[in-house]
């Protein structure tokens, strides 16, 4: 565009001479002045649309980034989701060992471990652990109605026992898995209610958040995934809480 104006100048020198007999000195002038106003305007819009594209390719840079950001944090809540359930069977299979020990050694209808009903004696240790074990195959099974009841009975049977808030936290688990995102939510604040303290509080709080998204409550349940991340840093369930909340924003 400085060539353009140049070259134009330099035009307008050997054309002012070429047309003195023409024009007076004024309307040269005039002549002049009109060329270097067509020259200005040519540089504005030339300037505008090199703005403009300028603006353009910033403006597909910063979705390039942020399309590769949201990527990231897929793919990091998928491997976070997968690592969790690895831990989650890793800590119950203990349990799971128990259990087959215990069903090959006792095969009797009466006592045999079943997903629906285990035969129960408040004083018997043994039958209570049991009962609780029943319980969680039924869930790990995929059997959330056998579940349901299992750990409903257990709740009945042993209201003190040393596995009730892992009874409760379980048998919300399985009214989750039956979509009674209700009951489950009501029995996730009996559980942190209770028992504020129990190693499943984190996974309880998280997963009362996820009752909240089901039951159209976005609003609650933001501000519990929040209270998740302030309550239990550094945990599996704060870095889920943390992830979900980027990917609702």
């Amino acid at each position: 565009m400085l060539q353009l104006r140049a070259f134009i100048l330099l035009a307008a020198c050997f054309v002012a001479p070429a047309y003195a007999g023409l024009f007076t000195d004024d309307e040269a002038h005039q002549q002049i002045q009109l060329l270097q106003a067509r020259v200005l305007k040519l540089e504005t819009l030339d300037t505008q649309h090199t703005s403009a594209t300028l603006a353009l390719q910033s403006q597909l840079d910063e979705l390039k980034t942020e399309l590769r950001k949201l990527r990231g944090q897929n793919e990091e809540l998928t491997h976070g989701l997968q690592d969790a359930e690895k831990r989650e069977k890793d800590f119950y299979v203990d349990l799971d060992t128990r259990l087959r020990r215990f069903e090959s050694s006792d095969s009797s209808p009466a006592t045999s471990v079943n997903a629906g009903s285990v035969a129960t004696d408040p004083s018997d240790p043994a039958l209570e652990n049991r009962a609780f074990e029943a319980g969680y195959a039924a869930v790990k099974a995929g059997k959330n109605a056998n579940a349901l009841k299992s750990f409903q009975e257990f709740l009945k049977k042993y209201p003190e026992s040393v596995h009730l808030p892992n009874a409760l936290y379980w048998l919300a688990v399985s009214q989750f898995g039956l979509q009674d995102s209700k009951s489950a939510l009501a029995t996730y604040e009996k559980l942190l209610s209770a028992y504020p303290a129990t190693p499943k509080a984190a996974d309880a709080m998280l997963n009362k958040a996820i009752c909240l998204q089901e039951l159209k409550q976005p609003a609650a349940a933001q501000k519990t995934l929040k209270q998740v991340i302030v309550k239990y840093p550094n945990t599996a369930a704060a870095d889920k809480a943390q992830k979900m909340l980027a990917v609702s924003k």
